[in-house]
């Protein structure tokens, strides 16, 4: 009876068709004025357990061969997402920046309000797990951003969503700054500008403010990123897209 009452309330305070399965964006990611790589987020559907309609959501980043020379990146970022609930079961990150490493995951257990980490040690070669007790709806940090995504929003809008990741939980907010038209691949679109607040690590470090431009309609579509970094920013920008509901120009 819970779970069936949290997919009624679902349906009626979010908007369920705000993307589709296929949807692919790819974004053209600049450090300065020089073209520094690609970063891919795109979401699709699977099953979890066999049994459990998912979506999967993954985020690929990559330096080009330019910028390989300067400070390689290889990153894979994947969430198992369930389609109905809109809660996370499986978050992994593998991430290959310079000589940092990473490769964490969290298994998650909605039911139990708990997750298991794990995290693999450089140095051991071993995998340690930590069992944790997370909140009523927690997202992880890619999953937060579709489930954003479903939600209604306005300028002066804050909204806290629970993210669980890096064997921590902790309230994101996200502030609806403002307005903005801004020149896409689809156009001209007016957006809006969106700042997430996180107290672990996003898809990029935060060692400064991030920007997210969301097309300010039913879909929100992002169309542009921005993170201030120690030694100057990073802008990605959507380059090209597949199962949008807008045409290219």
């Amino acid at each position: 009876m819970r779970v069936f009452i949290i997919i009624i309330l679902n349906c009626i305070i979010l908007n369920l068709n705000a993307f589709q399965s296929g949807e692919k964006l790819i974004f053209n990611v600049k450090y300065g004025v020089i073209s520094a790589g690609q970063a891919t987020l795109q979401i699709s559907e699977t099953t979890y357990k066999d049994t459990i309609q998912c979506y999967l959501i993954e985020s690929l980043s990559r330096t080009n061969s330019f910028f390989d020379n300067i400070y390689k990146v290889r990153d894979k970022i994947e969430s198992i997402w369930d389609k109905n609930r809109l809660v996370t079961y499986k978050f992994t990150k593998k991430l290959r920046e310079g000589k940092y490493r990473q490769h964490r995951i969290h298994f998650y257990y909605p039911d139990q309000n708990m997750t298991i980490y794990t995290k693999f040690g450089r140095k051991t070669k071993k995998f340690k797990h930590k069992r944790m007790d997370i909140p009523d709806n927690t997202q992880d940090i890619l999953s937060a951003l579709y489930y954003l995504r479903l939600k209604e929003i306005a300028v002066g809008d804050t909204h806290v969503i629970d993210v669980t990741a890096d064997g921590r939980n902790y309230p994101a907010n996200i502030l609806i700054h403002r307005k903005e038209t801004i020149e896409t691949i689809f156009g001209q679109k007016e957006c809006f500008v969106v700042e997430p607040i996180l107290e672990g690590e996003a898809i990029f470090k935060q060692t400064g403010k991030i920007l997210i431009w969301l097309t300010a309609d039913e879909h929100k579509v992002p169309v542009k990123m921005s993170s201030k970094i120690i030694f100057g920013s990073f802008k990605a920008i959507l380059k090209d897209a597949e199962n949008v509901p807008y045409k290219k120009k």
